[in-house]
């Protein structure tokens, strides 16, 4: 076994290993030299620095690379493979169509949404023409709904042929310059949460940007904003789904979007290790590489550990969620195992480099900030186990 087949998510089937290739091609050759680019904002690159990247990707013909000319999907272990490559920029995923929340939005859109729906909302989105936003976090200064959807504020009351949304959203990634939202808002008027998602062509003058976030990550375009909905008017034939319908919808979207942020992350883990290697084989101290010194050898041979588990992990939810599974529990157990290895990697990167893992000369500095906030983003881990803990006394039996 090399280190490369350590590294790397296995490419299961002849058309993903291809895939996954000319992605990893694109990305080292094409979209490494813009990570130094001015237009790489503290809010994500800016949308000229997005379309020239596009633009690019279309031309090597890896856009969107997980979603086939015939509009089907890869399986979500191809699709591992090719995330993860792609993942190997913080800027990869946004010049190859597979970032969040778009890649996450699409992949519901292509579940749920409509022939006519699937023509104004997906097919701009697959194109790489427009990008979206994901409306569902609310303010915790007025008790909104975070990881807690039962808490949702935002509501949706009937009007004659459609709907009207009223209601605050925090922290929605990519609104600033989305062309596409997807609104979470209660329609039920009772104690039990009845949730609806309804699609808007954006920008709209009724949903509104307060401000944008300064966040620990940028690598996300639009950045992170607090965004005023006032009522905003909704046509029946732009709910997704059907009413009351936006909880289970969410699930469909969750579970593989928390593991897509695993592949995608798991490929920034991977280029920071081999910058850290890099940097430990070249310095030396104390009369001999920093390599042949334990203390800097062992924190990389921990590294390689939690890379491999990490792809093992995703490959097994991945597994779970191509057999037909919702698979919410693997999709937890997924998300707090990889997100916190790949912390543990991204930090012992900086570790090893010392006062050059902390400055911007390379981009394993951002890589640790990136992967510092997913492991609060798509769930925190602290409420993941706590799911897991609800699971575990579900299915607990008596001791014999």
């Amino acid at each position: 076994m090399t280190l490369q087949d350590i590294y790397l998510i296995k490419a299961p089937t002849t058309r993903s290993r291809e895939i996954a290739d000319r992605v990893e091609a694109f990305v080292r050759d094409i979209v490494i030299p813009f990570e130094r680019d001015p237009r790489c904002t503290p809010h994500g690159p800016s949308a000229e620095l997005v379309a020239e990247l596009r633009s690019a990707a279309t031309a090597a013909g890896v856009m969107t690379p997980h979603i086939l000319d015939d509009g089907s999907h890869l399986t979500q272990r191809e699709t591992a493979a090719v995330l993860q490559r792609s993942g190997l920029s913080p800027l990869g995923p946004v010049a190859v169509n597979t970032a969040a929340p778009d890649e996450g939005n699409m992949f519901l859109l292509g579940k749920v949404a409509t022939a006519s729906q699937r023509e104004r909302f997906l097919e701009p989105l697959v194109q790489g023409r427009a990008r979206s936003a994901f409306f569902m976090t609310e303010p915790a200064a007025e008790d909104g709904a975070g990881s807690d959807p039962s808490m949702l504020k935002t509501q949706a009351t009937r009007t004659p042929g459609g709907w009207s949304i009223s209601g605050r959203k925090a922290f929605i990634t990519g609104a600033d310059g989305a062309g596409v939202g997807i609104i979470m808002a209660r329609t039920g008027t009772g104690d039990a949460v009845e949730a609806t998602m309804f699609l808007v062509h954006l920008p709209h003058p009724r949903v509104r940007i307060e401000r944008v976030l300064d966040t620990i990550d940028s690598s996300m375009p639009g950045g992170h904003s607090i965004v005023m909905i006032d009522a905003l008017e909704v046509p029946d034939e732009d709910v997704l789904g059907g009413p009351g319908e936006g909880l289970r919808y969410a699930q469909v979207r969750l579970a593989p979007a928390r593991l897509s942020h695993c592949m995608r992350w798991h490929g920034g883990a991977v280029r920071a290790q081999g910058i850290a290697t890099a940097y430990a084989l070249q310095r030396k101290a104390f009369g001999k590489p920093l390599i042949d010194h334990e203390g800097v050898g062992f924190m990389l041979s921990d590294n390689l550990i939690d890379l491999r588990q990490a792809a093992l992990m995703i490959e097994w939810c991945a597994d779970a969620l191509d057999g037909g599974s919702q698979a919410s529990v693997e999709s937890s157990m997924a998300k707090v195992a990889v997100s916190e290895a790949l912390y543990r990697v991204a930090d012992r990167c900086v570790q090893v480099m010392g006062g050059t893992g902390v400055s911007a000369d390379t981009i394993v500095a951002q890589i640790f900030r990136e992967v510092r906030a997913f492991r609060i983003y798509d769930g925190p881990t602290e409420v993941h186990k706590w799911s897991l803990a609800k699971y575990i006394k579900r299915q607990a039996r008596p001791a014999e």
